[in-house]
Formats: structure tokens, sequence, C-alpha cells
């Protein structure tokens, strides 16, 4: 699972660890100057893998663009196959836009 620093805490990684879920959460600066002042007592340091870091960014940017629509946003489409109509002609816009030209 990769998630945002603010998800760091020692308990969410036991609860993803304890389910078999590979985290891939940063560690935030606090957190590991706490862990190194505890010395040998204050555990080892989180592993972290940036590749997939990056690509959870990347969909999480993705995601708030789609959001910038306003149907997508609120919901307001009334079925399923509209809504998810929305997302492919949402997602279209935004792909035409990414390969155009820039004047």
């Amino acid at each position: 699972m990769a998630a945002d620093k603010a998800y760091s805490s020692r308990r969410n990684r036991h609860y993803l660890r304890g389910r078999g879920i590979r985290g891939v959460i940063p560690e935030k600066v606090d957190q590991a100057a706490n862990r190194k002042k505890r010395g040998s007592r204050g555990g080892r340091p989180v592993s972290h893998d940036a590749d997939l870091y990056t690509e959870r960014n990347t969909v999480e940017r993705c995601i708030n663009r789609l959001r910038n629509w306003r149907g997508i946003a609120t919901r307001f489409d009334k079925t399923p196959q509209s809504y998810e109509a929305g997302l492919h002609l949402c997602g279209a816009m935004l792909w035409l836009r990414s390969i155009a030209p820039h004047s």
C-alpha cells in the first residue's frame, strides 16, 4: 500500500504488517529523529521504495485533475454507467491536453 507521510505511524505500519500488506510510506523527519535518539531500542529504519512512492504521487495528481470536473467531484450522475462514461470522457480530455502542442 502506497500512502502519504501522514499515515506513517507505528500503528498504521503494524496494522498493514499484520495483514501481510507491504507499506510504501516514507518516514517523517521527526519520527526518524526520535527513532535515532532512542538508539538500539528505536528499531530499524523504515524501508521505503522511492520509485513506487513516485507512482503513488502520479496517480494522486491524476485523481486531483479528475476532481476538477464538477460531475466527477460531486458524483452528480445517477447511474454507475453514466459516472463511468464521465470518467472516460474526462480521462480522454486530459490525455488530449497532454499531447497537444503548447503554443
